[in-house]
């Protein structure tokens, strides 16, 4: 085992990017040696060692923490003994360290919560309090946030008894000693009002305090808060406004302790006004009226965003109760509120424009995804809408005056009122829209009191014709306006704007053409009532060519590697051009593989924006999905070695997308045989260490398939067919692969010839049978009768359902009869994807009319799988999905990480191994027994009459008499 100054020093030179790669590895080697994790909390906790080199430490035992601690199952990886030590020092030690440790070490406490809290880790929350004191902040704030780490957790969970048990086990212990803590602060922030440093320390204990007041409320309110919620509201309220300057920051654009308790108030009460309304209801009235002088006298420095729209999140709840909302009603009311909190917070300030000018991507993610949520627009427009709901007409009619006001403003100077049409604008759209924008459709519903598409032409299509004289943050407003409401524009009216946003797409403005980037691919995407595309794929066809040219450019325009994958709408873009021109791509292929070559060379030095090298590999993958099945040498050659370089340089997050790439590519040609470069590919794929990462995994099964399926002779010749079945059993021992090892099985007997796998089979059928009896699931069962219909219906590959029952008796005598019993017959109804069903029926029909063990051994179970085919061919299965439809899982929500992203653009195709059945299942099946019965001289027939009940015959009759 290493000492610890060796170490310390992978650590140090895990910080400098040109030692990191070699140190890492060195680190990880490390991993498997008992005690490792406890030399990393030694020299996180050891002040001898540089600060840097601390962090370092606690940021790998976090890492460390997330991949060693439990298995899938929850069993530990670590020795008991370190298990015990770690959660005996980590609380002490996390309480001892400086706050940026302290949030290392805070991650893995909840990583071990989640595995261990509270049952096999009770004696925690005691430590916690055991730990308080009444008058020391800088004990506390450690404590608080070992708290406030595991208890977060509970913010997404839905109700379940384990979670209100866990919850009541905390609230036992640690809900008393909290409310009395929050005197205590509250007595030491009036004796330290003097002291700066003791206030900020009692502000960050303050701040922790009111984000575990949310965490204990979150899923009900605790007992003890009720009784005392008089309390705990005039303590809110205290803070919500207290001022101090010794707290005030310098800086106009910097938050301090200040801005965010109070912010942190905001949301507490927000979640109280939304679920304890009952208990909470008294105390309502002095909240809003607080937060209605702090709306209408705080200044506009950016420092107050935060602040500002958790106040206007907290209106909107008040403005949902009928109770509350009144008091919003009169339009003398109504007025004030636009005026003096809805326009201060909606016009655009220097800090927008400075945004828009200097860092235009985060000005547009910030607009468009959300990601805005905590800006002043978002939260007062959600308010404003929000009152919209409630009294229509009437704050329709206020908006409008004020609408009309300020294009009238523009009108009188458009150089210098630009910023009136602006905020028009902006105000039009919120109260024209209704309900949520969705990211696929945008707004979908409107106020019935404007016309979306009026609005457009009067006042925005000029500022799209236009060439000059227009402010670019205006074309902006009149393309995102496009943008939001796509779905209400017409198919003839988008025929007409189509060319002015492609015509934008030239501007010299970042943000100009990355917005009409966005709205020309959410366009593409679109499709009517009837599921026809808005756009006609032909309209874009002849376009096609120049406008990839353009975007690939614009891409590619500042060739460092963190410029050319900072705008991730326009790589998506590219994506959807090529899905919807399909071959249409093929002509210019040359020029679209090296453009993909180019950018995937540029980003493999420095892969930072997970969102565009998703989009560029999707956009890769409809490329070759369209272009390689008329070229595939050309593409299997051209990309090998870009693709090589990315596995050689162990560019760890490209790695799961290159390998289904690769995949795809084979499978472009499935009747060409395996090019040398792939071959060279088959060991080290085999090696142990390539299925360690969990992302790698499903698409290594992918590419592992495509290149057993074209080159099997190869694998064969290399005795690698041992290595491929040892994979197998690895994946079969855990729940979270077993499906996948299930479908690397399925390609090897689909591939190999029988002589091949023979000597293996008897240990393929144990190693199944064995984790069937020991570790059980739903899902292992459905791939197990799967697996096992596979087998019974290849007869074209010398399989049976006798060769089943003769591998599955070898394993234990007579064991194939309960399994069949017990599991396939019941079991096999419940498959639900077609090919699953097809391949069943046939499974069936092949053993009533083939089997000789069913003829005579199984003379019962002759009648129980006749049974069972007529269950699955009369009890229909469910609608077939349209598979070649590009799925779109509009990637908003997808997470992404250095893990498994399936690409959808080269979703595996299923193949119907049968294609001879032809649709009626039902007349095959009648063909096949009637065929069969010839051949066995009436046997069949004889089973009919001996074995089955009257309703059955007179169903399998009416097949084979169809």
């Amino acid at each position: 085992m290493a000492d610890l100054g060796t170490v310390a020093e992978a650590l140090t030179a895990s910080l400098d990017p040109r030692r990191n790669k070699e140190a890492e590895a060195a680190l990880r080697s490390q991993e498997a040696n008992p005690g490792f994790s406890l030399q990393l909390l030694q020299i996180t906790a050891s002040t001898a060692y540089p600060i840097q080199t601390r962090l370092a430490s606690a940021l790998f035992f976090k890492n460390f923490i997330k991949r060693n601690w439990t298995d899938e199952d929850g069993n530990y990886k670590l020795p008991f003994e370190e298990v015990t030590t770690i959660k005996q020092e980590l609380i002490s030690l996390m309480i001892s360290v400086p706050p940026a440790i302290q949030t290392q070490l805070g991650e893995a406490v909840s990583v071990i919560a989640d595995s261990d809290f509270w049952e096999r880790w009770d004696t925690l929350v005691d430590d916690l309090v055991s730990r308080l004191t009444p008058n020391n902040p800088a004990v506390n704030n450690g404590v608080l946030q070992v708290a406030h780490s595991i208890f977060k957790r509970w913010r997404p969970l839905f109700q379940s008894n384990e979670l209100y048990t866990e919850i009541n086990h905390v609230l036992d212990k640690f809900g008393n000693p909290f409310l009395q803590l929050l005197q205590g602060l509250d007595a030491y922030l009036e004796e330290n009002k003097a002291n700066k440093e003791n206030l900020v320390q009692g502000f960050t204990q303050l701040n922790l305090m009111i984000k575990l007041l949310y965490d204990l409320s979150c899923h009900d309110l605790p007992p003890m808060f009720e009784e005392n919620i008089a309390g705990i509201a005039s303590f809110l309220l205290k803070y919500l406004t207290y001022d101090n300057p010794l707290l005030h920051t310098d800086d106009e654009a910097e938050a301090g302790q200040l801005e965010y308790a109070r912010a942190g108030i905001f949301e507490v009460l927000t979640l109280y006004v939304q679920k304890f309304m009952d208990a909470f209801q008294p105390h309502v009235g002095q909240f809003v009226e607080s937060s209605w002088n702090f709306l209408t006298t705080i200044g506009q420095e950016t420092k107050y965003d935060i602040l500002v729209s958790r106040a206007l999140q907290f209106l909107t709840s008040i403005a949902a109760m009928p109770e509350h909302a009144a008091a919003f009603q009169a339009e003398g009311t109504l007025n004030q509120v636009i005026e003096k909190v809805i326009l201060p917070n909606v016009s655009l300030r220097e800090s927008d424009e400075e945004l828009f000018e200097d860092e235009p991507i985060e000005f547009i993610r910030r607009d468009l995804e959300g990601s805005d949520s905590d800006t002043r627009r978002r939260a007062a427009t959600d308010f404003l809408r929000r009152l919209a709901e409630k009294f229509e007409q009437s704050v329709t009619k206020v908006v409008l005056q004020y609408t009309e006001h300020y294009l009238n403003e523009y009108t009188k100077n458009p150089a210098s009122n630009w910023k009136s049409k602006d905020t028009g604008t902006y105000l039009f759209s919120a109260i024209a829209a209704k309900g949520t924008a969705t990211a696929s459709h945008g707004v979908t519903a409107t106020n019935p009191q404007v016309s979306i598409t009026d609005f457009f032409q009067r006042n925005l299509a000029a500022d799209l014709i236009s060439d000059d004289g227009v402010h670019p943050i205006l074309k902006v407003d009149a393309i995102k306006y496009l943008y939001t409401f796509r779905s209400i524009i017409t198919k003839e009216q988008w025929q007409e704007v189509l060319p002015m946003l492609v015509k934008h797409l030239a501007s010299s403005n970042y943000v100009v053409y990355t917005y009409a980037a966005i709205a020309v691919e959410r366009v593409l995407y679109l499709s009517d009532g009837q599921g026809q595309p808005v756009i006609a794929p032909a309209s874009i066809t002849p376009l096609a060519k120049d406008l990839l040219e353009h975007i690939f450019s614009l891409i590619k325009k500042d060739s460092a590697p963190q410029k050319v994958q900072e705008n991730e709408f326009l790589m998506r873009c590219v994506m959807r051009v090529l899905i919807v021109i399909k071959e249409g791509v093929v002509p210019y292929t040359d020029a679209v593989l090296q453009h993909f070559i180019d950018i995937t060379q540029i980003i493999s030095s420095n892969p930072s924006n997970p969102r565009f090298y998703y989009f560029h590999f999707e956009a890769l993958g409809a490329f070759i999905r369209f272009a390689a099945p008329s070229n595939p040498d050309k593409l299997e050659q051209t990309l090998y070695p870009p693709f090589a370089a990315v596995l050689q340089g162990d560019v760890q997050e490209f790695i799961p997308y290159v390998f289904q790439l690769f995949a795809a590519l084979l499978e472009a040609n499935p009747s060409g045989t395996l090019p040398t470069y792939y071959q060279n590919l088959v060991a080290p794929i085999l090696m142990p260490v390539m299925w360690e990462s969990k992302g790698n995994i499903p698409a290594l099964v992918r590419l592992l398939s495509s290149i057993i399926a074209r080159g099997s002779q190869f694998v064969l010749e290399n005795n690698q067919i041992e290595p491929i079945l040892g994979i197998f059993q690895k994946l079969l021992s855990t729940k979270a692969n077993e499906s996948h090892g299930f479908d690397l099985l399925e390609s090897v007997i689909a591939n190999f010839p029988p002589a091949a796998l023979e000597q293996y089979f008897a240990s393929i059928m144990q190693i199944i049978l064995t984790r069937l009896q020991n570790s059980k699931t739903e899902n292992l069962t459905m791939r197990f009768v799967r697996f096992y219909h596979f087998l019974s219906a290849r007869d074209d590959k010398g399989y049976s359902a006798d060769f089943a029952i003769q591998v599955t008796d070898k394993v234990q005598a007579d064991l194939f009869t309960p399994i069949y019993l017990n599991v396939i017959l019941p079991e096999t109804q419940k498959l639900a994807r077609p090919l699953d069903r097809k391949t069943a029926v046939i499974s069936f029909t092949k053993t009533l009319a083939n089997s000789e063990a069913f003829a005579n051994r199984y003379k019962k179970g002759w009648g129980f799988t006749c049974e069972a085919l007529l269950k699955l061919l009369e009890l229909p299965p469910l609608p077939a999905s349209k598979d070649d439809m590009i799925a779109e899982h509009d990637v908003e929500d997808m997470a992404f990480g250095v893990g498994f992203t399936a690409l959808n653009t080269i979703k595996p195709v299923t193949k119907d191994p049968w294609p001879e059945t032809g649709a009626d299942l039902k007349v095959w099946v009648g063909k096949y027994l009637k065929e069969a019965d010839k051949k066995h001289g009436g046997r069949i027939s004889g089973f009919v009459q001996e074995r089955l009940s009257d309703e059955a015959k007179t169903v399998l009759n009416s097949y084979i008499a169809a």
